[in-house]
């Protein structure tokens, strides 16, 4: 489930909401890379490149105000792929 959060962050470029092992708070995040074992990312304090490995993921939702609907930054004509 947390893949799926990942790769809409990084196709849409929009930020996702996601709680990582040892933090305290949930952290608005933007994908930048996705790899196979580790996620890219930046965050709304701090735009300099941080990785973390997916396991250290514990959740990500929608960030607040971002209902996933991807229809709605799409240009006419254009089809999702």
């Amino acid at each position: 489930m947390l893949e799926r959060f990942f790769r809409y962050s990084l196709q849409h470029n929009k930020p996702i909401r996601v709680w990582l092992e040892g933090e305290k708070k949930y952290q608005n995040i933007t994908v930048i890379e996705l790899k196979e074992d580790a996620v890219s990312f930046t965050t709304a304090r701090k735009k300099t490149p941080q990785t973390a490995a997916k396991d250290a993921f514990l959740s990500a939702s929608y960030a607040r105000g971002d209902d996933g609907d991807t229809l709605k930054y799409q240009n006419e004509g254009e089809t999702i792929g």
